[in-house]
């Protein structure tokens, strides 16, 4: 019966690694941490297409399958990370590898979750989120914005009232 139990723990905790590689909310490493409380390190195994890539390597919008392992104290950790798909080489119809300039107006803000919506021209919402590897001013900028500023970037359409922050200018 024990067993039992830590299969289904464990089977669940998986769904939601595996699910939680679509979110848009924000890099799937920090995803990874925050559900699995820091459970991944530079010991951590990517695999893509065969080849080994480091945990920062991985990119918002990466579709993964990882498998999840339990400690002795109760606590869970990701050994490997595959790739199923790379948002890098996604062609789903989508403009993902084609950097815009954009600006406007910023409505929200929610640090905690990496995102913040943008009133751009023609009253268009945009939800932009940051992505995983931003850079320490861009993230700085991030943190300190407000309702009301009125910003330009450079990002990536992920659909088409979704865009990744490449870089504030």
């Amino acid at each position: 019966m024990l067993i039992q139990k830590f299969a289904r723990l464990g089977a669940a905790t998986l769904a939601i690694v595996t699910f939680s590689g679509c979110s848009q909310a924000g890099g799937l490493g920090g995803i990874l941490g925050s559900v699995l409380g820091g459970g991944h390190d530079n010991q951590t195994k990517v695999v893509y297409q065969n080849q080994n890539y480091s945990v920062s390597s991985l990119e918002n919008g990466d579709q993964v399958t990882a498998r999840v392992q339990q400690t002795q104290n109760g606590g869970y950790y990701t050994d490997y990370v595959q790739v199923d798909q790379s948002v890098s080489t996604n062609t789903g119809g989508t403009s993902n590898a084609q950097v815009q300039s954009l600006q406007g107006s910023v409505r929200r803000v929610d640090v905690a979750n990496g995102w913040f919506e943008l009133s751009a021209n023609s009253n268009v919402v945009l939800t932009v989120s940051m992505p995983y590897n931003a850079s320490r001013a861009d993230v700085q900028r991030f943190q300190n914005l407000r309702n009301g500023d009125n910003v330009r970037f450079y990002g990536v359409y992920l659909n088409n009232s979704r865009v990744e922050l490449r870089q504030f200018y």
